[in-house]
């Protein structure tokens, strides 16, 4: 039998896990930063137990405990869903962003700039920025997405070529996202012991 992420999941949204944010008192978070460190995390080569994820989510909201069992299951999801869609054959990660219907234009550029900023706070954890083996396009990208972390959204009109460069802006952050979570997940390559002189 195949191991299988999240199967039985229902697909969590932006607004799902900012309800579970507000039934935890927690109103100066962003999902979409959330979101962003579990993904730089994961992309950085991490991977925690439920009880090591929901810890970190403690200290990273900085509260001590969940007040909600409710809210526990729902960040497992979420840590659970975003492995699930990077190791997919499609690698169709989605970024929890503020649906386009609900939300002004503003609202989710700056959610995407959270997004990112949560990126790659996750990603550091696992101290990788200064790993030498990292390819000059991962490199590249790190800046770029540093760079895109510090997006505004003061004086955006909201018209269709601001939605078409948010767009675009936001498939180059998801695109980044998994070309950095390829090159540091790839499979270890075990040596070939056999291959080794020995001294008798």
């Amino acid at each position: 039998m195949t191991k299988k992420h999240a199967v039985d999941l229902q697909m969590l949204s932006f607004d799902d896990i900012a309800d579970i944010l507000v039934s935890e008192k927690i109103t100066m978070l962003s999902p979409a930063e959330l979101h962003g460190l579990v993904c730089g995390q994961l992309a950085g080569g991490s991977r925690l137990s439920n009880d090591l994820w929901l810890q970190m989510a403690n200290d990273f909201l900085d509260i001590e405990h969940f007040s909600h069992e409710q809210s526990k299951v729902g960040l497992v999801g979420l840590y659970q869903q975003s492995l699930a869609q990077f190791e997919g054959l499609e690698m169709s990660l989605d970024l929890l962003l503020p649906d386009d219907d609900d939300y002004e234009l503003s609202q989710r550029v700056e959610s995407l700039g959270l997004w990112v900023q949560g990126f790659l706070a996750g990603f550091g954890t696992q101290g990788r920025q200064a790993d030498k083996k990292l390819s000059e396009d991962a490199k590249e990208m790190l800046n770029d997405l540093a760079q895109i972390s510090q997006v505004a959204s003061v004086d955006l009109e909201e018209d269709d070529d601001s939605e078409n460069n948010f767009i675009e802006l936001s498939e180059y952050v998801r695109m980044g996202a998994v070309y950095i979570f390829t090159e540091c997940n790839k499979p270890v390559a075990v040596p070939d012991q056999q291959a080794k002189p020995t001294l008798h």
